[in-house]
């Protein structure tokens, strides 16, 4: 299996248990009372330091992210060279039909007297 193919499919396990746990959270399936959170301080703070632990991780790996897509250098895709190559293609033909209808002569590149 390729490395691309083991990502994505990590990434959408990871995705539909985040999911998972939000619909869990939306129709109160392990919801406490506030009163039991608050009756016991070493949970509370246990779940603090769960949460900032896990949004520290997550902004970590966001900016590793970010900032290798942004400093990564990448070149033109095949169909921009192509798009490239056509375009001096066709900025050359210009160049030489304006040569051709300002005098009539040949253009520079090519030889006088000789075969077409």
């Amino acid at each position: 299996m390729k490395a691309n193919r083991l990502g994505f499919l990590v990434w959408v396990l990871v995705i539909a248990i985040l999911i998972v746990i939000e619909v869990a959270e939306i129709t109160h399936l392990f919801t406490l009372p506030i009163s039991t959170a608050l009756a016991d301080p070493l949970a509370f703070v246990f779940a603090l330091v769960f949460t900032t632990i896990l949004a520290l991780v997550g902004a970590i790996f966001v900016g590793i992210y970010l900032s290798h897509r942004l400093l990564t250098p990448s070149g033109f895709s095949p169909f921009e060279e192509e798009m490239l190559r056509m375009r001096s293609d066709v900025t050359e033909m210009r160049r030489r039909l304006e040569a051709l209808d300002a005098g009539g002569r040949d253009p520079p590149n090519r030889p006088k007297g000789g075969a077409p």
